[in-house]
């Protein structure tokens, strides 16, 4: 009977992995095609559409508020959504309700928020050998006009170019922005 347990294990284990193979990445299509109440996609980027943006510790006016935005355009994620209320993720990791009339479509972004030495070259062309037109300083708020190929075409007060996807904080790796 020891015998007939030694050989059923490793099918056993070769079956589920089998399975794991097929279903995990249906389940990950699932979850990158998920629509919330809005209809639109979730997690999706968005901005700030105020320069006063409440963040509550659930999705209700009765709820207390976290913390308080204080900039425009800012980037943050939605990464769920419950009526109208959206579940917000910033590029800290921080987590909080917003009401949807508060965020805007408009695509904008943060270079290196997580490096605060960074100095992101800014390129004439979507090529890392493109010449180099300035350096954006960490933090800078910028619009997204466009990505494609790894690369983001962005815009600012006296710059306008493109930049490393992977170096901003508002746009997912190889998204496309149109």
């Amino acid at each position: 009977m020891a015998r007939m347990k030694t050989r059923v294990m490793p099918v056993l284990v070769m079956a589920f992995a089998i399975v794991a193979a097929v279903i995990l990445p249906l389940d990950a299509m699932a979850q990158a095609t998920k629509t919330g109440a809005s209809g639109l996609p979730v997690p999706r980027f968005v901005s700030l559409k105020s320069d006063r943006v409440n963040v509550r510790i659930g999705p209700s006016r009765d709820h207390d508020i976290g913390w308080t935005f204080v900039k425009a355009g800012l980037p943050v994620e939605i990464i769920q959504e419950f009526d109208n209320w959206r579940r917000i993720r910033d590029w800290e990791g921080k987590e909080g309700w917003v009401f949807h009339s508060l965020l805007s479509g408009r695509r904008t972004a943060l270079v290196t928020p997580w490096d605060e030495n960074a100095r992101t070259p800014l390129r004439a062309r979507s090529k890392s050998d493109a010449d180099m037109v300035a350096e954006l300083e960490t933090n800078v708020l910028t619009t997204v006009t466009e990505c494609a190929g790894g690369w983001c075409r962005v815009r600012g007060e006296g710059y306008d170019g493109w930049v490393d996807q992977k170096r901003l904080f508002g746009v997912y790796p190889d998204e496309l922005v149109d």
